[in-house]
C-alpha cells in the first residue's frame, strides 16, 4: 500500500512547482503527476467545468492506484475540492493562496495577491480573505494571459514582463510588502517578480506549506512509503511534453497522453 504513488495535478504544467516541494521534502515517495493543459486555464471557466474536468483528472489518478491526491491547482481546490472529498474515498491535499501569513506580517497594512479569476471569485477565497485580511488593503489581479503564456513556453518573454508590470503597478502604488501567489503557475515567475518588485516586497506562495501538509496527512493514514531508495516519477500531459520537460530542467521524461 505504502508505495503507491502519490497523484498530482494541475491545469497545466504549473503544479510543477508543487510537485518539486513534495518531492524535496518525500523524495522516497513515487509520484504521477498530471497536467491538464489542453484546458488551461481553469480560471475563467465556471464552477461546474472546474469541479468536472478535476472528477476527470482525480478518476485517472485513481485508476493508476495513487494513494493520495494533490490538487496541485488553486481554482481547482477553491471550486472543487470539497466535491472531490464526499465523493471519492481517498485523501485529497488543497491549495488556496496563503493570504493568512501576508495579512498577519503586513507591516504597510497592504498586500497584493495575484491569481486566476476562478480563485478569486471563489466563495473560499472569499471566506479566508474575510477571516484574515479585513483590517488591512488588499489589492486583487487577475493574471489574465500568464498562464497562456506559460503553457506555451514563454515565460521570460517581453510579453510577459509588460504584462506583469502593468499588473503590479496598482500594487506598488499602495505600498504593499507582501505579494501573495494564488496560481501554482506563478512561483515560476519568481525571477521576474524579484525584478519589478521593490526589494521591500516579499514573495509567499503555497509550496512548502503543501508539501509539509501532503507528509501529515500521510503519516495520519499510515501511508509514508518506508522504502530507502529514491521514489520513482511519471509526467503526462495532454499539452506540449517540451513545456514541462523545460520546467522540470529535463531530469526527466514527459508523455504525452490524451485525456
Amino acid at each position: 500500500m505504502n508505495k503507491q504513488p502519490i497523484g498530482i495535478f494541475d491545469s497545466g504544467v504549473g503544479g510543477t512547482s508543487i510537485w518539486k516541494e513534495v518531492n524535496r521534502l518525500l523524495p522516497n515517495e513515487n509520484t504521477i503527476y498530471l497536467a491538464d493543459s489542453a484546458n488551461a486555464p481553469y480560471g475563467p471557466k465556471g464552477k461546474g467545468a472546474i469541479i468536472n474536468l478535476s472528477i476527470k483528472n482525480t478518476e485517472y489518478l485513481i485508476a493508476q492506484d495513487c494513494k493520495l491526491i494533490v490538487v496541485a491547482c488553486n481554482t481547482a481546490t477553491t471550486n472543487a475540492i470539497n466535491t472531490l472529498r464526499q465523493n471519492y474515498n481517498i485523501p485529497f491535499i488543497g491549495i488556496e493562496p496563503a493570504i493568512k501569513p501576508a495579512a498577519l506580517q503586513s507591516k504597510t497594512h497592504a498586500i497584493g495577491i495575484l491569481a486566476t479569476k476562478g480563485t478569486l471569485s471563489s466563495e473560499l477565497f472569499s471566506k479566508t480573505s474575510g477571516l484574515f485580511a479585513s483590517h488591512i488593503k488588499v489589492i486583487e489581479q487577475v493574471g489574465e494571459g500568464i498562464v497562456e503564456l506559460i503553457e506555451n513556453g514563454k515565460l521570460f518573454s517581453e510579453e510577459m514582463k509588460a504584462l506583469l508590470s502593468l499588473y503590479l503597478k496598482p500594487m506598488i502604488d499602495a505600498d504593499i510588502d507582501y505579494l501573495v501567489l494564488g496560481c501554482t503557475h506563478y512561483p515560476y515567475l519568481m525571477p521576474l517578480l524579484v525584478e519589478l518588485l521593490p526589494d521591500h516586497v516579499k514573495i509567499i506562495d503555497s509550496g512548502e506549506a503543501v508539501a509539509r501538509q501532503t507528509k501529515a496527512v500521510l503519516e495520519k493514514h499510515d501511508l509514508l512509503n518506508n522504502q530507502i531508495k529514491k521514489g520513482k516519477h511519471q509526467f503526462f500531459t495532454n499539452g506540449s511534453p517540451e513545456v514541462m520537460q523545460a520546467l522540470l530542467e529535463h531530469k526527466f521524461e514527459v508523455k504525452r497522453l490524451d485525456f
